[in-house]
């Protein structure tokens, strides 16, 4: 969900000054841009897409049956990851807090355990109206 006009002055006001009183550890706070590492992520997936294909081209033409097969298995490989790190980009505005992502790995660990994936998507909205105060 993106922030306000508002909330984005604030944040950007808050950040400013953390910027001016501690600048070591804003920085350190700061960690990496999740869109420029998953752009990176597909980008770089698409690179071993087209080695891939390039085993797959070369053990065709010299019959080699196992450089062919490898360089199946590194297309498939590299497609899979680059389709999966596009769709984790996050849109330009929004905002991923470290502790969200904190909170959805421990809910995805909990999950695994034996709750259903839809109930507990039930159950964090619920929650999340409670929080904002939205019954």
């Amino acid at each position: 969900m993106p922030l306000s006009e508002h909330e984005q002055r604030l944040l950007e006001q808050m950040e400013r000054a953390l910027h001016a009183e501690d600048p070591k550890f804003a920085s350190a706070l700061q960690g990496a841009d999740l869109r420029a590492l998953f752009r990176r992520r597909a980008v770089l997936a698409v690179a071993g897409f087209v080695v891939g294909l390039a085993m797959l081209v070369a053990g065709v033409v010299i019959p080699l049956i196992a450089l062919s097969v490898a360089g199946f298995v590194v297309m498939l490989g590299c497609a899979w990851l680059a389709y999966a790190s596009w769709r984790r980009i996050p849109a330009p505005g929004e905002i991923v807090p470290v502790a969200r992502r904190k909170v959805r790995a421990a809910a995805g660990k909990a999950g695994k355990a034996g709750r259903a994936p839809t109930m507990r998507r039930f159950e964090e909205r619920w929650q999340r109206r409670r929080d904002d105060g939205n019954l």
